[in-house]
């Protein structure tokens, strides 16, 4: 884990605490995935690290950016952090947040690595086995390796199933070492 997603951690949570308790999880969802991307674009990301710049002119070039889509609760959380000199927090703010928020709904995101191409009815019964297994609804995202040679992985939260040719091979020839 590094640096920026522990020091993220306990403002993502406070934040999570905030929406869920408001009913608000969605737009707070939105709100930090907008902050989060201004705060990671190739311009901002140099002025808001900028020792240059005070922390209020940042702040205000920040909301400027967003254009009116921030509300008063997320512009009061800039100026936290912007007080406190930690822009850089915010794309983990909103990873975590969103970890939360799946987590507080019974939800579960995971990953599928295939060497090829896979189809909807191929995701559908996977989605259902980790389902049935997990005891939670699971969202997938879906990726293609062509190192694999064959086969795929699933990766959700600490369960990985490997059953590529590549992890196939691998455990062969550390059983023939």
């Amino acid at each position: 884990m590094s640096e920026l997603t522990t020091a993220a951690r306990p403002y993502a949570k406070a934040v999570f605490e905030l929406a869920e308790s408001s009913g608000t999880l969605d737009a707070w969802s939105e709100q930090l995935g907008l902050m989060a991307a201004i705060a990671s674009a190739e311009g901002s990301a140099e002025l808001l690290s900028s020792p240059k710049a005070s922390a209020s002119e940042k702040i205000d070039t920040f909301v400027e950016v967003a254009k009116g889509a921030l509300n008063d609760k997320s512009i009061n959380l800039l100026k936290s952090l912007g007080e406190n000199n930690r822009f850089a927090l915010l794309p983990d703010m909103a990873s975590l947040f969103e970890v939360f928020k799946s987590d507080s709904q019974g939800e579960v995101e995971g990953e599928l690595i295939s060497a090829a191409e896979v189809t909807s009815e191929q995701e559908s019964a996977i989605v259902t086995a980790l389902e049935k297994r997990l005891g939670r609804k699971v969202k997938l995202v879906t990726k293609i390796d062509e190192a694999l040679l064959g086969g795929a992985i699933v990766r959700v939260g600490d369960l990985v199933i490997d059953g590529s040719l590549q992890g196939r091979f691998q455990a062969m020839k550390a059983n023939l070492s």
